[in-house]
């Protein structure tokens, strides 16, 4: 009888911080680093405000913080809510390389960061459960094989509870029993349709997907600890998360291959674009072609991508009517990309969205799929123009992926660009004790002051 739920429980339990590698650890670090620039970022947007604002009144009177401007203190629920529907909030937040349909920071550090703060645990604790859940997660969704999305379910509103519940869990120190609980529980509130990029309409509930999973971690984690049971094959069981998300094709092996010798946090990439994901690619190969022989928009006649399913199917959007489909769609990107500096998120403004070059370049984007891509992103951007000429470049990573890490100087780059706001000198202090991170004996200064 199959027991990879057992399994990945007794491993996430008992995983410890000095067994890590060094280089895991970093990246566990780059992932928290990253995800608390997002956050900051987001605070202030308007369909973020509505989270917090429910937050801050439902949750009032703990020691979690959300990560903003001036944010009250709340309970960990809540706060986990808020900076995980924050994080995702503007498309800025992590994900992993290949893509497994898991956004390890917004899940993981907005629930155990929650947690963390409400129990004064330090760094050391916190890199271990975003390691612990990451481990999990990321191995439940290269299980997934991505059919749980093409079945119409939001990826990471499926995965997330399960990692956001582990993180949680080594933090409150449960143990195996209590740790296959908690994701006992976590696949009971395991949700997310993808029918936001459907209907042309109601996309702000993609960015909620993010903070209920953070959410449900801790919920899940909680009821464990107190003994309340799941079912401990919630994973592979008949009526498991596999079968039910997926239907019949999946690979149960992917949950537990490698576990223990190969590390999964190593796939975490860091986004380069406030865009989806499937659009980075193309995004970048916008951006070296125009710098490689310096065309701007109206130069531009036609533009075609090669890339995968997705991009041809789910975010070929070329008349997105609101800035966050906007982000979602690769036309729209790769249009944005002759215009504005795709790299800062304050270039996706309403203003943006109502550039008629911008629209007018986005509907002359084409995109087919793909033959034997060199990997699952890749995308070959063929730009037509007007004087007849034809420029082809093909990108098949790009900077952030585990290939191309980002230096410290250049995650430095962009957490500073996105949280500029707030003061560089604050950030910049910020940013740099996040740094040793591992040295912190507690996290309540993980937080943002008024000026």
């Amino acid at each position: 009888m199959a027991k990879e739920t057992a399994e990945l429980a007794e491993y996430a339990a008992t995983c410890r911080y000095e067994d890590f590698p060094p280089d895991v650890i970093e990246r566990a670090k780059q992932c928290i680093t990253d995800t608390v620039a997002a956050v900051i970022f987001g605070y202030d947007l308007p369909w973020s405000r509505m989270v917090v604002a429910f937050a801050e009144k439902n949750g009032a009177g703990g020691q979690s913080r959300i990560l903003g401007r001036g944010a009250g203190r709340v309970h960990a629920p809540a706060a986990a809510l808020a900076n995980g529907a924050l994080a995702h909030a503007f498309e800025m937040d992590n994900l992993t390389w290949p893509s497994t349909g898991v956004h390890p920071g917004a899940t993981l550090l907005a629930s155990a960061l929650a947690l963390a703060q409400e129990r004064g645990r330090g760094g050391r604790e916190l890199i271990t459960a975003i390691v612990a859940g990451a481990e999990v997660m990321i191995r439940i969704g290269r299980a997934t094989q991505h059919r749980n999305e093409g079945r119409g379910f939001h990826a990471p509103g499926t995965t997330g509870p399960f990692g956001a519940a582990v993180a949680c869990a080594r933090l409150l120190r449960l143990d195996g029993e209590r740790m296959r609980n908690a994701l006992g529980i976590a696949g009971s509130l395991a949700c997310g349709l993808l029918e936001f990029a459907r209907a042309g309409n109601g996309a702000m509930v993609k960015r909620l997907h993010l903070g209920r999973a953070a959410e449900s971690g801790v919920l899940a984690a909680s009821l464990a600890s107190d003994g309340f049971t799941g079912p401990t094959s919630v994973l592979e069981g008949e009526f498991g998360f596999l079968r039910v998300f997926c239907g019949t094709d999946f690979d149960t092996g992917e949950l537990t291959r490698g576990l223990g010798a190969s590390y999964a946090t190593r796939s975490i990439m860091l986004k380069r674009f406030p865009c989806h994901i499937t659009a980075q690619t193309s995004v970048q190969a916008i951006l070296d072609l125009r710098a490689a022989h310096g065309y701007a928009a109206p130069d531009v006649a036609a533009i075609h991508i090669a890339g995968n399913d997705k991009m041809a199917r789910v975010n070929n959007i070329p008349s997105p009517p609101d800035i966050m489909l906007a982000q979602y769609s690769v036309p729209f990107c790769v249009a944005l990309a002759h215009v504005r500096d795709p790299r800062d998120p304050r270039s996706f403004d309403a203003g943006a969205l109502h550039d008629a070059q911008i629209r007018s370049l986005a509907q002359r984007v084409a995109i087919t799929i793909a033959k034997d891509p060199p990997t699952p992103l890749a995308a070959d951007v063929t730009v037509t123009l007007n004087d007849g000429r034809v420029l082809r470049h093909s990108v098949a990573d790009f900077k952030g992926t585990p290939e191309q890490p980002l230096d410290r100087a250049e995650l430095r780059e962009k957490f500073l660009l996105l949280t500029r706001h707030c003061g560089a000198g604050a950030m910049g202090d910020l940013f740099d004790r996040l740094q040793n991170l591992e040295h912190e004996t507690g996290l309540g200064w993980i937080a943002v002051s008024e000026p």
